[in-house]
């Protein structure tokens, strides 16, 4: 376990200035509900939880997931187009800077009140983030992203016909399916760090960042997502933070994970983490993107720290008695 100690001051009240730690913070789908009133109900159970980090002396940069928001505005705007013809559907990356808004938006909204309620009084600010990508990255060539409505094979065969991909889901019809590249640079990462600086807690990077290619000295928006714990990964890097937080549905990474030889990590080193990751430890879409966003994270600050766990966790990891701590060695 991370001793009692590990998570550092005792935090600030009544708008004190502390010499707090930049912490990123990743948010997964349990944090944000999938409904518009799940959402604005999911992020008041949120705040509390990111307030008490900041309570422990951590100033907070938080990126969040988006899928089931910009799947349901994918689907709105799809379907407004084909009820009104002479509306255009809305290409991925305006649905990504959507969900960005709208996320954010709920998460600004109930941190900053829960934070005025505790005597807290450090502004919140979300930042429309984009992220640049390879438009020759290989991920375009076999996307894996399921997004939008379930359509027939008449519909699937006219996306087939514009250039986009589409997968069969049995008994369910048919799903267009866009790629997951790789982040390569986040554009308004100056403007992040300018307001961390400023003592902010920040929104940036929402759902993996608005993916777009530069094409001289224009950005065009890419259909495609970004991995939110890829870009978690590489925030945390350039801001040269000195934790990444993962929060996600279990309150420790596990071995054997869901067999009856399951048992949790409290501690685990990035080479032990390879090692794992060659023995097949970890689901590929599940807690294998995690573990490599915190090894990219500590490859670039090898003094930093990774901990993943549950939202419902983090009181008991701020006591040392939850979570998994990823560090170098």
């Amino acid at each position: 376990m991370a001793p009692a100690g590990f998570w550092g001051a005792a935090g600030r009240r009544n708008g004190e200035k502390m010499d707090n730690k930049k912490a990123v913070v990743s948010l997964g789908h349990e944090a944000l509900g999938v409904t518009t009133n799940e959402q604005k109900n999911a992020t008041k159970v949120t705040a509390k939880a990111l307030a008490d980090l900041i309570e422990a002396g951590y100033q907070l940069v938080i990126t969040h997931s988006n899928g089931p928001q910009v799947s349901m505005i994918h689907k709105a705007m799809t379907e407004l187009h084909r009820i009104y013809i002479d509306y255009t559907p809305a290409p991925m990356c305006v649905c990504n800077a959507m969900s960005q808004g709208y996320v954010g938006f709920d998460i600004q909204n109930s941190l900053k009140t829960e934070l005025t309620s505790r005597g807290i009084s450090t502004p919140v600010s979300t930042i429309l983030t984009q992220v640049t990508v390879d438009p020759y990255d290989e991920a375009f060539y076999a996307p894996t992203k399921a997004i939008g409505r379930n359509m027939s094979k008449e519909d699937a065969d006219t996306e087939v016909k514009k250039g986009n991909f589409v997968r069969e889901e049995p008994g369910n019809g048919y799903r267009r399916i866009i790629a997951a590249p790789k982040p390569i640079d986040i554009v308004e990462i100056d403007a992040i760090r300018a307001l961390v600086d400023a003592g902010q807690e920040v929104i940036a990077c929402g759902g993996g960042g608005i993916p777009v290619i530069e094409q001289g000295h224009v950005l065009k928006g890419a259909s495609a997502v970004i991995e939110k714990d890829a870009i978690a990964g590489k925030l945390a890097a350039d801001l040269k933070a000195d934790r990444l937080i993962i929060l996600t549905s279990v309150p420790y990474v596990y071995l054997n994970y869901e067999t009856p030889e399951e048992t949790p990590i409290a501690r685990m080193t990035v080479t032990e983490a390879q090692k794992y990751i060659r023995d097949g430890e970890f689901g590929e879409v599940d807690m294998l993107p995690k573990i490599e966003a915190a090894i990219e994270f500590l490859s670039a600050n090898p003094d930093g720290s990774v901990l993943i766990t549950s939202l419902t966790s983090v009181a008991d990891a701020l006591k040392g008695k939850a979570g998994t701590m990823i560090v170098n060695g």
